[in-house]
């Protein structure tokens, strides 16, 4: 992945993507609670935090360096999100952006949240 690509991923607002990150779990059977708390696991974030951000347009760049805590257990995200594994993408941020992507394919295939949370 080029650089010119990760900016422009970089400054996608993450409330433009967050509706697709809805219809694909709910299109599988899953819930947005079940979403938000992939999304709360992985970043530190609560609800009051994630309104604010789909408020305010915030960034993807800026969602990921404001997070409160990326979950110390999102090393062990592997596999492959978009043709590229998780583990091996260099960039930090694109790699965190990957590691919640990586989260919300599992919930939607149907893993336990007991397995995407890895407990």
């Amino acid at each position: 992945m080029n650089n010119k690509n990760n900016e422009r991923v970089f400054k996608m607002t993450f409330a433009s993507v967050y509706p697709h990150y809805v219809t694909k779990v709910e299109k599988k059977g899953r819930t947005v609670a079940e979403l938000h708390t992939v999304i709360f696991w992985l970043t530190g974030y609560n609800s009051t935090h994630l309104q604010r951000i789909l408020n305010d347009a915030t960034n993807f760049e800026d969602f990921f360096n404001q997070a409160p805590q990326l979950n110390p257990n999102a090393a062990k995200i592997t596999g492959v999100i978009c043709g590229y594994r998780v583990e091996d993408i260099e960039d930090p941020l694109m790699q965190k952006i990957r590691y919640l992507d990586k989260l919300i394919d599992e919930l939607a295939k149907g893993k336990t949240l007991e397995k995407i949370l890895r407990s």
